[in-house]
């Protein structure tokens, strides 16, 4: 089963932005929190034992076993990519995705720089990942569906390890597993759902009782972006990217060219 798991920091606890004299919060800040992504008990990202100990020491929020960031990003990358998972990749590409850059050649040689060909094969892969550059050694989470025998969404993942190894997750450095296509959307409508019910809990308090003491709050704006950011799931949903395969096919060669 995969579930996108989270827990918000305690809205007393939400770290303000800024410094000096205006302290700040806002919506994207009051999602403070601790996340993972469980795909059939692996979880990506769980920190090891001996690196949630480190953070205990030295007196992290990262006392939790998950990432400690903000919920939303890793809500927004899955958005932002989403149209581009839930479309198909043709067959005879599907080992091309699935390599990722592993097989590319030097994307830096001038002779194939701002090739269209390229650039197509290169956003056939690129525009299916999501980055967790924001954490320490976080992994990259490529995505891409397949629908036939069987109609499903893959993720495949690569962890950069650390070398002092201090930072380490419990799941392999690299792997891949696969679900359904309704199964991969029902996870993230369930995400969605959840955090926007936390998050609404949250707008519902502080329209009630203000900001706190000294700290910047927009109550305003706050009501209105949870009423926006609530539309963008069926958006993102809805969008058809229409990926021009027969392009992605002549940029193959140039991008991977042993796969010829």
């Amino acid at each position: 089963m995969m579930r996108f798991r989270f827990e918000l920091v305690p809205v007393d606890e939400v770290g303000p932005w800024g410094s000096g004299r205006s302290p700040c919060l806002h919506w994207f800040a009051l999602t403070q929190g601790w996340f993972c992504l469980d795909m059939g008990g692996i979880e990506l990202l769980r920190y090891a034992e001996r690196t949630v100990a480190l953070f205990s020491l030295e007196g992290s929020r990262a006392a939790s076993p998950w990432v400690d960031y903000y919920v939303v990003r890793l809500w927004e990358d899955m958005l932002q990519a989403l149209p581009y998972i839930l479309e198909p990749v043709p067959d005879d590409l599907a080992d091309f995705v699935a390599a990722g850059s592993a097989e590319w050649v030097d994307t830096d040689d001038p002779e194939i720089l701002h090739n269209t060909l390229i650039d197509a094969a290169y956003d056939a892969c690129g525009q299916r990942c999501v980055d967790t550059g924001y954490l320490r050694f976080g992994p990259v989470l490529r995505w891409w569906r397949t629908v036939g025998p069987v109609d499903t969404v893959t993720v495949d993942w690569q962890f950069a390890a650390d070398p002092d190894g201090e930072i380490a997750f419990t799941a392999p450095l690299s792997g891949r597993a696969s679900v359904s296509t309704d199964e991969f959307i029902s996870a993230v409508t369930d995400f969605d759902h959840r955090l926007f019910e936390a998050m609404q809990q949250r707008v519902d308090r502080l329209t009630a009782t203000g900001a706190p003491t000294e700290i910047e709050l927009d109550i305003p704006r706050l009501i209105q972006e949870q009423a926006e950011r609530r539309t963008w799931l069926p958006r993102a949903l809805a969008q058809q990217v229409g990926t021009d395969w027969d392009v992605v096919r002549a940029g193959v060669p140039i991008l991977a060219p042993h796969r010829v």
